[in-house]
């Protein structure tokens, strides 16, 4: 009888775990505050969801559908916090679907290898701080800002162009590290995130589960509020 020995984190596994932390990070934020531990653990959830996003927009059969997915659904959450809240804050889906796109535009470089490819990639870059980073500074009367910054977005794209899973983590530690400086506190239990994603196997598992994210979003963000109204 053979032994069966760990064969690391699928990627399944490692989204299930960036939901249960993400909805940690809520409910300690919304419903109860008094118990800084939820907030904590919810400092998984960004960096493993950034490396997903990596891998994801790097193996999609469907680039237009992958991104258009998470840009829809985030479009529709701003909407909904608009006119529920009247807030202009960018939520995690709109810092992924910028992610998303630099990466396609830094791929499209790449594999081109001509000038215009590479100016449009810049082209692309330079946009991307102009609405993550400098708009927020002309709206200084709104709460217009993009969730987890510039650095946020470059995490993904980082992950990407890292040419193997040894690079893939020593990136990841930089733009954490810069986002710890930036939001101080506790935002660096953040790097604890890294020894999952070390464990991560490259392997997708066994059931798809591409959807359960973008289904799952909106719903424990409605559900959480809800409570939250009722108490």
């Amino acid at each position: 009888m053979k032994t069966k020995f760990f064969g690391g984190l699928s990627g399944n596994l490692l989204k299930i775990l960036a939901l249960v932390a993400m909805t940690c990070d809520h409910v300690g934020l919304q419903l109860f505050p008094q118990y800084p531990i939820l907030r904590y653990i919810g400092r998984l959830a960004f960096p493993i969801f950034a490396y997903m996003i990596a891998e994801g927009a790097k193996y999609t059969k469907n680039r237009i559908r992958y991104f258009l997915q998470m840009f829809g659904l985030g479009l529709i959450c701003q909407l909904v916090y608009f006119f529920a809240m009247g807030s202009l804050y960018q939520c995690i889906l709109i810092t992924f679907s910028f992610s998303v796109l630099l990466i396609y535009a830094l791929d499209h470089a790449i594999g081109k290898n001509r000038p215009e490819a590479w100016l449009l990639f810049a082209c692309a870059f330079l946009a991307t701080v102009f609405l993550v980073e400098i708009l927020p500074l002309l709206l200084p009367n709104t709460d217009y800002s993009v969730d987890y910054g510039i650095w946020g977005v470059l995490m993904p794209v980082l992950v990407f162009a890292a040419p193997n899973k040894t690079a893939k983590l020593a990136v990841s530690a930089v733009p954490l590290a810069l986002l710890s400086i930036t939001y101080a506190g506790h935002q660096w239990i953040s790097f604890f995130s890294l020894i999952f994603l070390a464990l991560y196997n490259g392997k997708r598992g066994k059931r798809k589960m591409k959807n359960l994210f973008y289904i799952y979003y909106p719903l424990h963000l409605v559900v959480i509020y809800g409570i939250d109204l009722l108490l």
